[in-house]
């Protein structure tokens, strides 16, 4: 299960929307070992698509060393998807590197519905095996 705060969620829904309609993408860093998100870190979407993703390398390398300073880990990594629903991609999938962490999917597509404008959805991805979770959203 995904443990994450409003604030958190609040942050990643508004950087999918922001970005929309192009994907967004970033990661939520915590300490290293916990598992908690903690850090929000929105990335630029180097491909600058509304089908597809992709770090910057050279801010991904800045956010790893980063991360190394702080006794952090990506605990969360998250994208957007602004035509088809919260679900990884097979290029998702493709590019899961990280096994302990939560991948977000965020979508922005039209038809959600009034009472659910977006999905938010967390996915565990291990050696291209694709797991949904439930998501705890709580108070600060």
């Amino acid at each position: 299960m995904l443990t994450i705060t409003r604030e958190l969620r609040d942050a990643i829904v508004a950087h999918a929307r922001a970005d929309h309609p192009d994907e967004a993408c970033g990661v939520v860093a915590g300490p290293a070992g916990t598992g908690r998100p903690e850090r929000f870190v929105p990335m630029l979407n180097a491909a600058r698509s509304p089908t597809f993703y992709e770090f910057d390398s050279g801010d991904l390398l800045k956010l790893y060393r980063e991360m190394d300073e702080r006794d952090e880990e990506p605990v969360i990594v998250y994208h957007s998807h602004t035509a088809t629903e919260a679900y990884p991609s097979r290029t998702d999938v493709s590019y899961a590197s990280e096994p302990f962490a939560h991948y977000v999917l965020v979508s922005t597509a039209e038809g959600n519905g009034p009472d659910d404008p977006y999905q938010f959805r967390s996915f565990r991805i291990v050696d291209g095996e694709i797991t949904e979770e439930d998501v705890q959203v709580v108070e600060a």
